[in-house]
């Protein structure tokens, strides 16, 4: 069988970075084996849609470059796509469960199921809707055919249950866990078709992926409860299960459980690939938050596989091809802000100047910043202490604009007889014609040479003058780049300030 991997979002809201990886990983599986990777709308509950929620999903792949090989509007081999345009047909499914007897109608309102979960909780125990109860309650294996079909024709409101079977174990392979046993008789009967003519998610996935020849189904942790039950249904329709893969959680930073949202909010870091909007307010993504799409491949990658190797640095194509379910573990992967930062830092001196300048353009653009100054060159000298492209302009805002107020802790090295410095400095500065960097390093450590001036008198003052701090890059660059009659000024501008 050829491999078909499927990545079925319900479009309820932004889509979280653990969906993300697992989009991800079905993606490197299908590519890793030539086979094709396909995304569905699982959009059956209407109650849950959110508008917007659907576009989000396409474009966070597009942005990460996983983007799947079939889906809505794109190569619609086995479409429709969105679940809720496939409503007619799962109704002739649940008829065949019905009709084989491994499904049955249930008549139990709401105001009784609860009743009978209060009443069980009173007595310490817990209500299950299966093989121990289902005889007593109001469904049709206890009310006669005609019976059923005359409160059908009626109106009555119903569900279509599964007949789970009774005194079963299932033991079940995944290629991530090995043997897995469950015992039929702890399983409830789920709900797989209500009244209003839409199925449950269950009965929907497990047509829908065999419909769509769905080969391996590799998803989150949370679905494992579901093996038995879908395992249970490609049973009753005489189909040939696909293989399943259950991925590990993605954990808090600090603490016990899985990530959430709040986790981000409380420690400052996004849990979403792109912005969300919200009229209660904004979710920051990772795109808006700086980091490269290549780079928030690669720290998803490693949450919970990796290729046996100390290498941490993969490109996409790289992942493809040493990307193996074997080698993901069953426990959860911790996620780290911090380590994400440094991938984004790797991904970012890995770039060119060139791509750097251009993306830092745009930066000083939108901050109404004009400039003359070459942008390669001050990427090449503050990239080195940069994670993001938007920290920039803290680490060389100096090369674009004058300092208008000097580091208190700074200036007092600014003594009595620095200004007399600052002043020949600027004399020194007046003579030079090769206005370059080294020329203008070895001319003034000349003159303080000769005239045994300490360095530290003259270049942490001559630093506060330009940057308004003693930080920033090579003094003797700054120089050269901002210009001799705007290092004049800004001197001078020290000089009578200080």
């Amino acid at each position: 069988m050829s491999v078909r991997v499927r990545f079925a979002p319900s479009p309820t809201g932004p889509l979280h970075i653990g969906g993300v990886r697992t989009a991800l990983f079905n993606y490197l599986f299908a590519k890793k084996h030539g086979g094709t990777f396909y995304l569905r709308i699982e959009d059956t509950d209407q109650t849950r849609f959110v508008p917007g929620a659907e576009a989000y999903i396409f474009e966070a792949l597009e942005w990460l470059g996983i983007a799947p090989d079939e889906t809505v509007g794109k190569n619609e081999k086995f479409g429709p796509y969105r679940q809720s345009e496939r409503k007619a047909m799962y109704q002739q499914y649940a008829d065949q469960l019905i009709n084989s007897g491994w499904a049955y109608y249930a008549f139990d309102t709401a105001e009784s199921l609860d009743a009978m979960r209060k009443e069980a909780e009173a007595n310490g125990k817990t209500f299950i809707y299966n093989h121990s109860v289902r005889e007593q309650l109001d469904n049709s294996l206890t009310v006669s055919r005609e019976k059923v079909t005359e409160r059908i024709a009626a109106g009555e409101q119903y569900v279509i249950r599964f007949k789970t079977p009774v005194n079963e174990i299932l033991e079940l392979k995944d290629i991530i866990r090995g043997d897995i046993k469950f015992d039929t008789n702890l399983l409830d009967d789920k709900v797989l078709f209500k009244s209003d003519g839409m199925p449950t998610y269950h009965l929907a996935n497990i047509v829908d992926d065999h419909l769509m020849e769905t080969s391996h189904v590799i998803r989150g942790e949370e679905w494992l409860p579901s093996l038995p039950l879908h395992h249970l249904l490609y049973k009753a329709f005489g189909w040939n299960a696909p293989e399943f893969a259950h991925l590990p959680l993605i954990l808090k930073p600090i603490g016990n459980g899985k990530l959430s949202k709040r986790d981000g909010d409380k420690m400052g870091f996004p849990v979403f690939p792109l912005e969300w909007k919200t009229e209660e307010g904004i979710s920051s993504g990772y795109r808006e938050n700086g980091f490269f799409p290549e780079a928030v491949v690669n720290f998803l990658a490693l949450l919970g596989w990796n290729d046996g190797t100390e290498q941490e640095i993969f490109s996409l194509e790289e992942l493809v091809q040493k990307f193996d379910l074997n080698r993901i573990h069953k426990a959860g992967a911790k996620f780290d802000p911090e380590k994400n930062k440094w991938f984004n830092h790797q991904y970012l001196i890995g770039k060119s100047d060139k791509e750097l300048a251009i993306s830092f353009s745009t930066d000083l653009e939108k901050r109404g910043v004009s400039t003359t100054i070459d942008l390669e060159r001050v990427v090449s000298l503050i990239k080195e202490r940069a994670n993001f492209v938007t920290e920039f302009w803290d680490l060389s805002d100096y090369f674009f604009e004058a300092p208008t107020s000097y580091d208190e802790k700074a200036a007092k090295n600014w003594k009595e007889e620095t200004p007399g410095l600052m002043q020949q400095v600027i004399s020194e500065l007046e003579k030079i014609e090769d206005f370059t960097s080294a020329n203008i390093e070895t001319l003034l450590k000349e003159w303080m040479t000769t005239n045994e001036i300490g360095m530290g008198k003259v270049m942490q003052p001559l630093r506060l003058s330009l940057v308004g701090a003693l930080k920033g890059s090579h003094l003797f660059d700054i120089i050269e780049m901002i210009g001799k009659a705007e290092t004049v000024k800004r001197i001078e501008k020290a000089i009578a300030s200080l």
